[in-house]
């Protein structure tokens, strides 16, 4: 039986309290074990195990593994087997989700402690006391989740968007847990065929697999694998054969980023997402990457690596033999951090705000429970089981001054400063939120640069003030975004929301107690006293990609930022009008007009190869669910209409266990 949900009409007319009761009546599970001893001692043992894997990683590559889909599967077979072996009942599937949620916020834990923090030890040479980094990390965590439940209404129970990554953890859930009958079982196997076919081609893009195969097991001197970059052969060619390179403008469009990639992963999640929100992704893109990136370029607006000649310069430069195209490449970073990043940003500021305040009676209804009289009562059928607002509203002043005196305290950041903060951490909080909804990715990454510049510009003598208050804003709107996403797979199984929010702070202080000192020990624990922490921290086994790139703006910071260029003035007033307009465009019809402004912003700031495989995915399998739908009864019918979702989890987890697989593996195995 499929999960429960609303039809789009549904979602569009019904009101919140109508969506609520229809919840309580057809999805919710009642008094279902959820939050059990032994779910929440399993995600915190395994949110540790997973948070110390994340900071290896992350000081290798600079990326952070998601945990969600890993710790549910590994939680099934661990409780499988001891059941079997009569040592321990079996999980339940809200037990499961529960423990999900504690090893996803453990395993996210490691995000600030490989960028905002590394880089302050680092311009300021100096190392704090491991105590400092864990509560400062610990407070600004659970503000997420204090900011994350006033929107939790808006989000999942009244709009229902789809939150990709999380509603793949519920189907994989309730396939695991109640794929009984034989369109359970269709569905497992669509699943599992559909992880396994993934698997394999990841496996075979996999450089360290395929280097522990080739050269360690079979000792070969070489080996290779697939390039996902499907056009590489093509380049390979063109550069012995002297054949023709496409341009637009006469940039070559691999350095506008504009080249095709088979990622199975981002195929999955745009089957999930949908057509129209894909394709405003798409509209994003090529706004961005097509029109607007070469035009920036010859303006001189966005500069080439290493470089700050004009492209007349450059090209002058070409043309007498002094520097080859190759020298003076661009790429996604230089566009979208020189540039793009303002009107993208801009046009998903508006667009999130406007959407909000469109519907006030859904902020009314939220905080109005707070003000009423004794004895009266707004109707909220959900109230008995969600977290108290009050829990927000008390708590996000005591953790916010809290915040205000450590970063005082130990990072030398002005009071008020981090007071005017503050508000930036519900607009931020709202775009990741936004973000984590519609593709399961989150532009804290980006974001942050507007807080790091704002203050910094205020004050570019400490770099306390850009990297603290950019950090604040970052962690609690990604743990924000983090938690939503993570509530999502438990409002479709029917778990009780206050119990996973209690989860998610466990899995706070599950990440922290293992990653901080971790942190220490494996980055600080033989440091050089006469050598810089920087030098003492960085090495070829360390490169530690994201520390840098927040260093890097704090360098720009301090060196002086005259401005910003009238290019990026009118792109963000341009941008702020279109938003406000395809908003009102929204409304007015009710939710038919296709085009989202945030999914535009999150074409500009996303890669263009993962946009496109979204979009190729959600017209896939768009397709396919159109042909089969009121074909009844035929195997379309079963796997298009009622497997869709399962295949689209399948690939997702296929894809994302066995990529992680291999990071592990060049970590743990192949670069030691």
């Amino acid at each position: 039986m499929p999960i429960p949900q609303l039809t789009e009409e549904q979602i569009r007319t019904w009101t919140r309290e109508q969506k609520d009761r229809w919840w309580l009546d057809n999805v919710f599970r009642g008094d279902m074990a959820q939050l059990t001893f032994r779910s929440a001692l399993t995600g915190f043992l395994l949110g540790g195990v997973l948070s110390a894997t994340n900071l290896y990683v992350s000081a290798k590559t600079g990326i952070t593994l998601g945990v969600g889909l890993t710790s549910v599967i590994l939680a099934f077979a661990a409780f499988k087997v001891l059941s079997a072996m009569r040592l321990a009942k079996d999980f339940t599937i809200l037990e499961n989700n529960a423990m999900q949620s504690i090893a996803t916020s453990a395993g996210y834990m490691t995000v600030p402690l490989m960028s905002s923090f590394t880089a302050y030890f680092w311009k300021t040479n100096t190392v704090l006391a491991w105590h400092q980094l864990f509560i400062f990390n610990i407070a600004t965590a659970v503000m997420g989740v204090l900011v994350a439940f006033p929107m939790k209404r808006r989000f999942i129970n009244d709009e229902q968007q789809p939150f990709p990554e999380g509603r793949a953890c519920g189907v994989v859930l309730d396939t695991l847990y109640t794929g009984k009958g034989a369109i359970g079982m269709i569905q497992a196997k669509a699943l599992l065929v559909a992880a396994g076919l993934t698997a394999l081609v990841q496996l075979a893009a996999g450089k360290a697999y395929m280097e522990l195969l080739w050269v360690r097991v079979l000792g070969r001197e070489s080996y290779f694998y697939f390039n996902e970059q499907l056009d590489a052969w093509y380049y390979r060619l063109a550069e012995k054969q002297n054949l023709w390179i496409p341009r637009i403008a006469d940039i070559d469009i691999r350095d506008l980023a504009l080249r095709p990639t088979l990622d199975l992963a981002m195929i999955g999640t745009g089957g999930l997402m949908g057509l129209r929100t894909a394709s405003s992704m798409l509209l994003g893109t090529i706004i961005n990457f097509v029109i607007l990136a070469p035009w920036m370029i010859r303006n001189g607006d966005i500069k080439t690596k290493g470089s700050l000649l004009t492209w007349e310069q450059a090209t002058d430069r070409v043309a007498t033999g002094a520097m080859t195209m190759k020298q003076i490449a661009f790429g996604r970073t230089e566009i979208v951090n020189q540039w793009a990043i303002w009107w993208g940003v801009g046009i998903m500021v508006v667009g999130s705000l406007v959407a909000l305040f469109a519907k006030p009676k859904v902020i009314v209804d939220a905080f109005g429970g707070l003000f009423t009289k004794r004895g009266e009562r707004i109707d909220d059928p959900v109230g008995h089981i969600e977290l108290p607002l009050i829990v927000s509203f008390v708590g996000l002043p005591i953790c916010a001054v809290a915040v205000a005196w450590m970063a005082h305290a130990w990072y030398g950041v002005p009071y008020w400063m981090t007071f005017v903060a503050l508000p930036l951490v519900f607009a931020l909080s709202l775009i990741c939120t936004n973000a984590m909804a519609l593709t399961s990715w989150t532009p804290t990454g980006a974001l942050a640069k507007i807080p790091q510049f704002t203050f910094g510009m205020i004050d570019r003598t400490n770099p306390g003030v850009n990297l603290m208050t950019a950090g604040i804003t970052a962690s609690v709107a990604s743990n924000a975004a983090n938690l939503l996403s993570d509530i999502k797979p438990g409002y479709m199984l029917g778990a009780k929301p206050r119990q996973q929010a209690v989860g998610h702070v466990i899995g706070i202080f599950a990440g922290a107690i293992v990653s901080t000192p971790l942190f220490y020990v494996m980055f600080l624990s033989s440091r050089d006293p006469s050598v810089s922490v920087e030098a003492s921290m960085v090495s070829d086994q360390f490169p530690m990609p994201s520390a840098v790139q927040w260093k890097g703006v704090a360098d720009i910071i301090e060196r002086g930022f005259s401005g910003l260029s009238p290019s990026i003035l009118w792109s963000l007033g341009i941008a702020a009008a279109v938003a406000l307009t395809f908003e009102l465009a929204r409304m007015a019809s009710r939710g038919r007009f296709w085009i989202s402004p945030v999914s535009i912003g999150l074409g500009v700031v996303l890669p263009p190869d993962a946009t496109f495989c979204m979009w190729l995915g959600a017209l896939l399998f768009h397709f396919l669910h159109s042909r089969n739908e009121k074909r009844a009864g035929t195997l379309g019918h079963t796997l298009w209409v009622r497997s869709l979702e399962p295949i689209c989890a399948g690939l997702i987890a296929g894809a994302a266990l066995t990529g992680i697989g291999d990071k592990l593996l060049d970590v743990f195995v192949i670069s030691r």
